[in-house]
């Protein structure tokens, strides 16, 4: 005899490999569908399991339960504009991003809940259509900022009081866009980036940029994924909420 611990064949899998391959197939096809339909797609082929056990089987495929983020709703036209404006400075050196201001305005609602939704996907895959939630503008009780940031830190945070127009935009330049180079050491050649807002190009604008001798960044239409400071818009949202 022997007092050796022999190797046993352990618990049965409760999911057959025909239910794991045809859970892994669902959840892979619909990203966004829930365990309970999962569960219940899986008792249709004759497998009842607990909810609890669907998680870990596609954890270890590499698939896991995030919620989906929400991004603009893109022509196909602006994906190929995005597109060719990466191709034309992806091989940019390190040191031209560094001198760039990036602007942007946002609304930050005040009130409410932002709904989450998740979305079953693998790693590096939440920015796929198929895992991401389209968005359009919309109001409410909110508050309007203007803000600007580089890779050596945030510049000016300014709140929008009234109607954001042509006119306010300019005040708003005029007072805080060459502080914030100033106070994050950008030297006088730094490049501005701004979205092609109606405001922002107006000819009344591009003739201040132009007074001002400005270098601003050529940037594509719809392509507010492409802008860093939707980062910082995001962790102040968050913050807020």
């Amino acid at each position: 005899g022997t007092t050796t611990n022999l190797p046993r064949e352990g618990r049965t899998p409760k999911l057959t490999d025909q239910a794991r391959r045809a859970l892994i197939r669902e959840a892979t096809k619909r990203p966004k569908i829930t365990l309970k339909k999962l569960q219940s797609s899986t008792a249709e082929i004759g497998v009842s399991v607990h909810r609890t056990t669907l998680s870990p089987t596609l954890h270890r495929t590499g698939l896991y339960g995030r919620v989906s983020r929400k991004k603009p709703l893109l022509k196909e036209k602006n994906k190929l504009t995005c597109l060719v404006f990466a191709k034309r400075h992806v091989g940019d050196s390190p040191n031209i991003w560094k001198k760039v201001l990036w602007s942007d305005e946002t609304k930050i609602e005040l009130f409410g809940h932002q709904g989450k939704c998740y979305a079953w996907h693998k790693p590096n895959t939440s920015h796929h259509p198929e895992n991401t939630i389209p968005t359009v503008k919309h109001g409410g009780g909110s508050i309007m900022l203007w803000g600007c940031f580089s890779s050596a830190g945030a510049g000016k945070l300014i709140r929008i009081e009234g109607m954001m127009d042509v006119a306010k935009y300019r005040e708003i330049l005029e007072g805080n866009l060459f502080q914030s180079p100033r106070d994050l050491r950008l030297g006088r050649r730094f490049t501005f980036q701004q979205d092609n807002d109606p405001k922002h190009t107006a000819k009344a604008t591009l003739e201040w940029f132009k007074g001002k001798h400005l270098n601003v960044l050529e940037w594509p239409n719809q392509s507010p994924d492409l802008n860093p400071i939707e980062n910082p818009w995001y962790d102040l949202k968050i913050a807020v909420h």
